[in-house]
């Protein structure tokens, strides 16, 4: 039996998550049945975040035990097999190689890098449809950044869970989190990008974080207001959960 860890990307408009679902395709659920393709075993492929219903990643991780009897397999053949039969679905093996049995996808992670794309422009999205939230209303990025710097470190981010949440804590730690913007066409379309990293996250935490960061760029809450949420631990008085379609797994360190 050896264990292989794979790197995946995949655009999730189309599926219910990461995790398998009765009925429903799932990122977790195709990587699965590609594998029966390719060998004929039913296996599980356990992923590092359990990404939710229209969030893509760039970097998912994801390992899964298989008994290829005494026949030799590459981490290059066994990519490429399992591309070729994931095809046409926009989820690609980038990467597949052997580990030691005690590396665990999601229990060994370290850190997890997220980025949110915006799109700041006051027309829709025409090749961005899917893939990024729309604010039409001009953000200020300065102030953004600036109450941000109130979420970074330890904290109780209650105000910042779904209300399913099934974490047995709401403690979490952002090492990082900070924007990154640029223009994007002659009229000052912009697309802003907000990057926060951590070693683990609350269900829609960045989701809510980016909703509620949006209305300090709209003018209609300042940094104190910011810390006033964060210290409420209360979901109800925090900003919207932004779109699923902006969210992107982008690394994860081990």
């Amino acid at each position: 039996m050896t264990r292989w860890k794979i790197t995946i990307e995949y655009n999730g408009t189309n599926y219910a998550g990461w995790q398998r679902q009765d009925n429903v395709p799932s990122i977790q659920g195709e990587i699965e049945k590609a594998v029966h393709k390719f060998c004929q075993q039913k296996l599980t492929v356990t992923g590092a975040s359990r990404t939710d219903s229209g969030v893509h990643a760039q970097g998912q991780i994801a390992h899964f035990d298989l008994d290829y009897g005494d026949r030799s397999l590459r981490g290059f053949d066994l990519m490429k097999a399992l591309n070729a039969h994931l095809r046409p679905q926009p989820i690609s093996i980038l990467h597949a190689e052997e580990v030691d049995e005690h590396f665990h996808a999601r229990f060994s992670a370290h850190e997890k890098l997220y980025t949110y794309r915006i799109i700041n422009k006051p027309s829709f999205l025409a090749l961005d449809q899917n893939r990024a939230w729309l604010v039409k209303t001009e953000l200020d990025v300065a102030a953004m950044q600036d109450a941000a710097e109130v979420l970074r470190g330890e904290h109780d981010f209650a105000s910042f869970r779904a209300s399913e949440c099934q974490a047995n804590t709401s403690i979490r730690s952002v090492n990082r989190l900070e924007f990154e913007e640029r223009n994007i066409d002659p009229w000052g379309g912009r697309e802003i990008l907000m990057h926060v990293e951590g070693h683990a996250f609350l269900h829609h935490m960045v989701r809510n974080i980016v909703g509620t960061l949006v209305l300090v760029g709209q003018g209609k809450l300042d940094k104190q207001g910011v810390q006033d949420i964060l210290d409420a631990k209360d979901r109800t008085q925090a900003g919207m959960t932004a779109p699923s379609d902006g969210l992107y797994l982008v690394k994860i360190d081990y």
